[in-house]
């Protein structure tokens, strides 16, 4: 799925199920949080501190789909088309991280 239906598909939902968007700054808050709650997992189940049990079947993957839903809503109400703002950032990353990365030391 590209993410013009992935925004589209999102509208969809709430129409259907939702009422309406929360405000900007709602879904601006509830994105920090599920950020915070990606960032849990990462630093307990990848860094150095440690898991709490409660915390072990905690899915990464819905976490970050979590963050991805709240993205798109903010997308659609603020009016940004994501595939072209992501394709245009993926065209300037190509262009100016290319040489910069392969020649980074520390990556080698």
């Amino acid at each position: 799925m590209n993410l013009k239906n992935a925004q589209l598909e999102v509208d969809n939902w709430i129409k259907d199920h939702g009422v309406r968007y929360f405000n900007e700054l709602t879904n601006m808050a509830q994105l920090t949080e599920e950020v915070g709650e990606v960032a849990r997992i990462i630093a307990r189940r990848y860094g150095e501190q440690s898991e709490k049990e409660s915390d072990k079947n905690k899915d990464l993957g819905e976490e970050l789909a979590d963050v991805v839903f709240v993205v798109l809503c903010l997308a659609n109400q603020t009016g940004v088309d994501l595939q072209a703002a992501f394709d245009k950032k993926m065209d300037v990353k190509t262009k100016r991280d290319h040489d910069r990365h392969h020649n980074n030391e520390k990556l080698k």
